[in-house]
């Protein structure tokens, strides 16, 4: 009896070790069993606006929010474990789609760029001179690279609404590495690619508004 406790003991041992192996290598992105919301507010001051000399005093800037790619029209966490297969955390998510969250950073981006008299979002029934659409959002945390990282990617149009026609047309497409493989991790370097996407929208619309303005005069 002695000895079939033991080899009992011996096997349950055994198989605690083994499941604590196959934990430590399980792939994929750690997380804890609590839900977590996370918000993408970046610092708008690491876009580094600054006053545009062609700004144009009577223009008026609409924004519709951003449209998601299918999969991304919803405030759960993507992440990508290899290509073309799209995953969730099952316990961190946004605090709102990625489309309404950008709709805000954008409005506060254009408002401190100096290019527009005012700036307001969609749906709106003010009247504007130019509005900016943009569509084929994606925001996903990507693990079959080394480290880790964010792809933040859009496509962006500026139209005049006034002769109903697309003045500029530009896709943007970033990556930031995470510094964890986790979803905190993905939710700093999302931060800091939105900032960056921000400067870079910033200064795509200061250039389409300055060659929109030359070719008015």
């Amino acid at each position: 009896m002695r000895k079939m406790r033991n080899i009992s003991g011996i096997a349950a041992m055994a198989f605690c070790w083994l499941a604590l192996a196959l934990y430590g290598c399980s792939i994929g992105p750690a997380e804890t069993t609590s839900v977590r919301t996370y918000l993408l507010n970046p610092d708008i001051s690491l876009t580094k606006i600054a006053a545009n000399s062609a700004r144009s005093h009577h223009a008026t800037l609409l924004i519709s929010a951003p449209k998601g790619q299918p999969g991304f029209e919803t405030p759960r966490m993507a992440y990508l474990l290899r290509q073309h297969e799209l995953s969730y955390y099952a316990f961190s998510q946004w605090a709102d789609t990625p489309g309404r969250m950008l709709l805000r950073l954008l409005a506060q981006a254009m408002e401190g760029s100096g290019l527009w008299r005012a700036v307001v979002q969609a749906p709106n029934p003010v009247r504007a001179d130019y509005r900016l659409d943009c569509d084929d959002l994606a925001l996903e945390q990507q693990f079959f690279s080394s480290p880790g990282r964010i792809r933040l990617a859009l496509r962006a149009q500026l139209v005049d609404t006034k002769r109903q026609s697309i003045i500029g047309a530009r896709n943007f497409e970033l990556f930031e590495p995470s510094l964890s493989n986790d979803a905190y991790g993905g939710v700093l370097a999302a931060n800091r690619a939105s900032a960056r996407l921000l400067s870079q929208m910033t200064d795509w619309l200061r250039t389409v508004m300055e060659e929109e303005i030359a070719g008015g005069q």
